[in-house]
């Protein structure tokens, strides 16, 4: 890790290391508009990633989140950030709200941070910005885990939920990461016992940038034909023709280079292809591993970024 490079031989009290996943989306409908401008949406989140870096999977694909603390007489939050650029100024990156809000709350209930001293939060990046991966909300949680546990549990998982929500409405997922029925914003998760172990994943993702509002112009909500809740019962060999990204309406017609993507996987051999969230990554789930490493090269060379491993 760059963080700890940079503090030499430093004596330090306590380090937590983790490796930060990404997500898929698994269908996504857009079911109604809310009065607060917002849309429901029913979707599954699948995480992704969770073994990527270990010896059978070596690409580097998951953010790695090091949060260390010395004890001293000043007590406060140092960050940086290393690997992949972050695209927004330090203030409205999500690992510094998600620190900023725990330790506040935390002095809230309990005081100063006393014996703790300073806290050191090092985010070495890997994961893309803006490839609905999920990778900012991701990073938000798991440093809310981070805190709540170098600092004794003093939150409980309803109370992390809460924070986690006022960061990003998915960013409670990844306070269960497990695959889970997702509804409202996105915040409502019920967990579903769906198993793609085993599957192999491509990742593809452009150098194309979808904004959110872009996603959402011309979007009509609908009742879907499918209820995702009972995807785990559903063939995967049937999810092609029932499962749907009500985004991969309107941003393909903006980007038909996503599209184009989609419809490789499906030349390729994928079972199932999807764009991910409100996009820009394409994703494939492929049964068999040998035609897609014959195909990594000739991707790797036209995309910006690709990644493959194991479910």
């Amino acid at each position: 890790m760059t963080g700890l490079v940079a503090r030499h031989f430093k004596i330090i009290e306590k380090i937590m290391i983790e490796f930060v996943n990404a997500k898929i989306n698994i269908g996504l409908n857009i079911t109604g508009e809310r009065p607060d401008g917002y849309h429901d949406l029913e979707t599954v989140f699948y995480p992704v990633g969770i073994e990527s870096g270990l010896p059978h999977q070596p690409d580097p694909f998951d953010d790695i989140l090091e949060v260390a603390y010395d004890k001293g007489p000043v007590s406060g939050c140092r960050f940086q950030f290393v690997g992949r650029k972050i695209l927004c100024p330090p203030q409205k990156n999500l690992v510094v709200k998600a620190a900023s809000m725990y330790l506040k709350n935390y002095n809230e209930r309990y005081g100063d941070l006393g014996d703790y001293g300073m806290f050191e939060i090092t985010l070495d990046k890997h994961l893309p910005d803006g490839a609905g991966l999920g990778g900012g909300s991701a990073d938000a949680a798991f440093t809310l885990k981070i805190l709540n546990e170098m600092l004794g549990k003093r939150f409980s998982k309803e109370e992390l939920n809460h924070m986690a929500l006022k960061l990003g409405a998915d960013c409670p997922f990844f306070l269960v990461n497990r695959p889970c029925f997702a509804e409202g914003i996105g915040e409502r998760l019920t967990p579903l016992e769906l198993n793609l172990k085993g599957k192999i994943l491509l990742i593809i993702k452009p150098d194309i940038s979808v904004s959110t509002a872009e996603a959402f112009a011309g979007i009509k909500s609908h009742k879907p034909d499918f209820d995702l809740r009972y995807l785990p019962y559903l063939p995967i060999e049937e999810w092609k023709d029932r499962i749907f990204n009500d985004f991969e309406t309107t941003v393909f017609a903006k980007h038909p280079e996503l599209d184009a993507i989609k419809q490789r996987m499906y030349e390729m051999g994928a079972v199932y292809a999807s764009m991910s969230g409100s996009g820009s990554s394409i994703y494939g789930i492929f049964e068999e591993k040998e035609v897609v490493f014959q195909e990594r090269e000739k991707l790797e060379s036209t995309y910006q970024g690709v990644w493959l491993f194991g479910l």
